[in-house]
């Protein structure tokens, strides 16, 4: 069925399904924009629904039906909604309205996928990891480094549905940098495409400025006077908030460059350019991830062996202590031994001279051991 026809239906006179039951739940509720770090009470699950037309932004009014009605009417503009982990309910009239594969929309809803991208007829569905950085004033074995979400986006000819997951990857000041820019925005869906994409990327470089001040000051107390005694829980707790960061960014790799050198139908050809930028930022992002991987590997092997060379030192001490003591020791054995025959048994001058030979070879240990470093 094509979209008009699923437009019809869902519009039509015998009955207005489940779209207009969102349509009425979404005036009840104020649409707030949950994206915007300003504006971020919990409403309906749609977002914001706008209208752009050449690059500018279009009054808005009516339900979502209505807005779609009049860009299909005139033939050019594009709508862009938003929405907010929304449910199979709220999102059911939504897909029936645009026509979006139910695969895509079973992904859309219940989250958790790898960033992709794939075609479905001419619908173009994305899946980007979004990522922050968890602020702390001191890095624990348990601290949070890295939080992730997910942002899903739905492009077609005349639309573009973004769906996101978490509390974090606002859109609404990137909503606002494109409006700016009617130019790029005139180029429709596919520019709000590489925006989102563009957005993300430039999160998780920011990410990774932010965990590398996390390894650096790791690495320097590793490398400190008292580097044995740092904790190895941080350095573990660092490569798994890593690995997460990992799982975001090297996946979208080569969905970018099949953006960037494919040609879709949905995506404008000058907005490919653009996509091989953002594919080089994400590889930058890459190689950081490989390389901060590599160096918490040498931080840890440095952590273990400055443990081992501690280990080592401290046996050095017990066993050159030993060493002093067993002196005392075998010449109070001997002279334990209570045999009635023993030298200087009776002399009066015996026992001085048995401690000041105990005394004197225990010096003499003492100094040869400190001089060779062992104490």
């Amino acid at each position: 069925m094509t979209m008009a026809g699923n437009l019809r239906k869902v519009t039509g006179l015998g009955g207005v399904g489940g779209l207009r039951r969102v349509a009425r739940l979404a005036r009840r509720r104020p649409r707030v924009d949950l994206s915007h770090p300003a504006r971020s009470p919990l409403g309906s699950s749609v977002v914001n629904c706008v209208t752009y037309r050449d690059g500018v932004r279009a009054s808005r009014g009516g339900d979502l039906v209505d807005t779609v009605e009049r860009v299909r009417k005139h033939g050019h503009g594009f709508v862009w909604l938003g929405l907010h982990e929304p449910t199979n309910d709220e999102f059911a009239g939504i897909a029936e309205l645009f026509d979006l594969h139910p695969l895509a929309v079973e992904d859309a809803v219940e989250a958790h996928q790898r960033p992709k991208v794939e075609r479905y007829g001419e619908t173009l569905f994305a899946v980007f990891k979004t990522v922050c950085y968890v602020e702390h004033e001191e890095l624990t074995a348990t601290s949070e480094v890295v939080n992730t979400g997910e942002i899903m986006v739905f492009v077609g000819r005349d639309f573009v549905i973004t769906v996101r997951h978490g509390r974090h990857g606002s859109l609404g000041p990137l909503r606002e940098e494109l409006e700016s820019d009617t130019t790029q925005l005139a180029k429709g869906p596919s520019a709000v495409l590489h925006a989102i994409a563009d957005h993300v990327v430039d999160d998780y470089l920011n990410v990774i400025d932010s965990v590398q001040e996390d390894i650096d000051k790791v690495e320097t107390e590793v490398f400190a006077a008292n580097g044995a005694r740092a904790d190895p829980g941080r350095i573990y707790q660092l490569k798994r908030e890593l690995l997460e960061l990992k799982r975001a960014v090297v996946p979208l790799g080569r969905p970018l460059l099949d953006l960037a050198d494919r040609p879709v139908r949905v995506i404008d050809p000058e907005i490919q350019a653009y996509f091989r930028d953002v594919s080089d930022h994400l590889l930058r992002a890459t190689e950081q991830i490989a390389a901060f991987d590599e160096l918490l590997n040498s931080i840890l092997q440095a952590h273990l062996a400055q443990v081992t060379v501690a280990q080592n030192e401290d046996m050095r001490k017990i066993t050159a202590w030993a060493a002093v003591i067993a002196v005392p020791t075998m010449v109070c054995g001997v002279y334990g031994m209570n045999f009635d025959h023993m030298p200087e048994l009776h002399w009066r001058f015996g026992y001085p001279l048995v401690i000041g030979v105990i005394s004197v070879s225990c010096w003499v240990l003492y100094r040869g051991f400190r001089r060779n470093g062992w104490l």
